[in-house]
């Protein structure tokens, strides 16, 4: 339980900076994406939603919200890696950041991934 509720905070605590600080996030869009700024509030809409559906009831009445939730985590997280790896492809736009800390955020994704995916579980 205690987990689940640090991701769910976790996930609800970053969904919540994609709308206070959108030029960040904006910034670490890779180039070929279209329409970044819809995208960051997408994606942060979809990780304070997934957060949320992390602290529902194991079943609200039959439908599995908190197995959705994590399944749509896990795939967020899936999806923003190609910004992860455009922070360490791209380096030299984030000299602000420690490259250190750029690249640990690459390997930090799996068990991200990991963790939300305990929840898929019934």
């Amino acid at each position: 339980m205690a987990g689940r509720l640090i991701l769910a905070i976790l996930f609800i605590a970053a969904g919540t900076l994609h709308f206070l600080m959108p030029a960040f996030y904006t910034k670490i869009m890779p180039a070929y994406l279209p329409a970044p700024l819809q995208l960051v509030y997408i994606s942060g809409f979809f990780e304070a939603v997934g957060g949320l559906g992390l602290l529902a009831p194991a079943r609200v009445q039959v439908f599995p919200v908190r197995q959705v939730a994590a399944w749509g985590l896990v795939a967020l997280l899936i999806a923003v890696m190609p910004a992860n790896i455009y922070m360490v492809t791209d380096h030299e736009k984030f000299a602000t950041i420690p490259l250190w800390a750029v690249w640990l955020r690459l390997p930090l994704q799996l068990p991200l991934i990991w963790w939300a995916w305990l929840y898929t579980r019934s």
